[in-house]
């Protein structure tokens, strides 16, 4: 069984992942390692963004590592055959359904926040976001054209209890280990699938989580809640479409991008999926100036959750800690170390 398994993708993907292998080389030489190739390059190759071959093989590893996928190179191939498609069928064929994505402001970037320093310094909360139903999966979903000229589009929304109540069990579990609070973020006010959302979360918590604290927050509430008082946050849950736009706006309290890892879980025994929240900016791809940070710190994340070697995972931690404190910054964080040097900050750091 490989134990990790690189698909660096699209974009800045190749150039950031390319970094992690260089820390797992040296971190954890015992480390089997494979790569494939996933998104677009897999398309221009193979035709598809994700081939049989290549999900089987994340299936059998013990953890997958993904750059990015995506460009305006594919922007016209079919909707089925897209990178973006290729990322959707993975987490689905891998059966993580659980998205872990880290707010964490590391001391030495508190001033590299676009808010002040007192509202960031210190910030640590886990959003959790559903991340195999909601709107991104829900049929029937298309485009057609309307009698009288025009077009109608159609997504939709659909979640079941069993959906709701597996990711909301990470949640509660997860605050259990932190400071013991959840936000349960949906719109029950003006959807559905949100009110059901509620109270499916509320019933969880009353039967098997009454230790937990439990607030429920609109979605839209949360967003501004976000960039007015973060530090109010312990663990937030949420549906696949609110968690990817709140997790988002939650990275930029940071510093950057650049800087915020993911982790996606499915049951216990199953390989997990780890990436980095950015995309594959292609705006910047080949000139070696993209921040590794997020892309090693998923390495750390895969460690701590899936590879069992929390004791590697601190280290590199720290490490990337005390490079920042050592002032090693990327072009995102207003420096001028390239992606290589970044990494050889952290390895430095090792």
């Amino acid at each position: 069984m490989t134990d990790l398994l690189l698909l660096p993708g699209d974009g800045i993907g190749p150039e950031v992942t390319a970094q992690v292998r260089r820390v797992a080389e040296k971190l954890t030489p015992d480390l089997s390692i494979e790569e494939r190739l996933f998104g677009g390059c897999s398309y221009d190759a193979h035709g598809v963004p994700l081939t049989d071959e290549t999900l089987a093989a994340a299936k059998a590893a013990k953890a997958v590592l993904m750059g990015a996928v995506g460009g305006p190179k594919w922007v016209d191939a079919p909707r089925d055959k897209r990178p973006e498609a290729g990322l959707l069928n993975l987490r689905a064929g891998m059966g993580v359904f659980a998205n872990l994505r880290p707010a964490l402001c590391f001391q030495p970037l508190a001033d590299a926040s676009s808010l002040k320093r007192e509202l960031v310094e210190g910030l640590d909360f886990m959003i959790v976001r559903e991340l195999t139903g909601g709107i991104y999966f829900g049929s029937p979903r298309f485009i057609e054209d309307l009698p009288g000229g025009g077009q109608r589009a159609v997504d939709t929304q659909v979640y079941t209890t069993a959906e709701i109540e597996r990711v909301a069990r990470v949640a509660f579990e997860l605050a259990r280990g932190r400071r013991n609070k959840v936000h349960s973020a949906e719109k029950s006010n003006v959807m559905d699938s949100g009110l059901l959302w509620r109270r499916v979360v509320t019933a969880l918590h009353s039967r098997e989580y009454p230790d937990v604290e439990l607030e429920h927050i609109l979605a839209d509430n949360a967003a501004m809640q976000i960039v007015k008082n973060p530090k109010q946050f312990d663990v937030m849950v949420t549906d696949n479409l609110f968690g990817d736009i709140l997790s988002d706006a939650a990275a930029q309290l940071t510093g950057s991008l650049g800087m915020l890892p993911s982790a996606a879980l499915g049951l216990p025994g199953t390989p997990g999926l780890y990436e980095p929240i950015h995309g594959s900016a292609p705006d910047i791809a080949g000139q070696g100036v993209a921040n590794p940070l997020a892309a090693i710190l998923s390495f750390e994340m895969a460690l701590r959750w899936s590879l069992d070697r929390p004791a590697e995972a601190d280290r590199l931690f720290a490490a990337v800690e005390k490079a920042l404190e050592n002032g090693a910054r990327t072009r995102d964080l207003g420096g001028a170390l390239s992606t290589a040097q970044m990494g050889d900050a952290v390895l430095a750091a090792l």
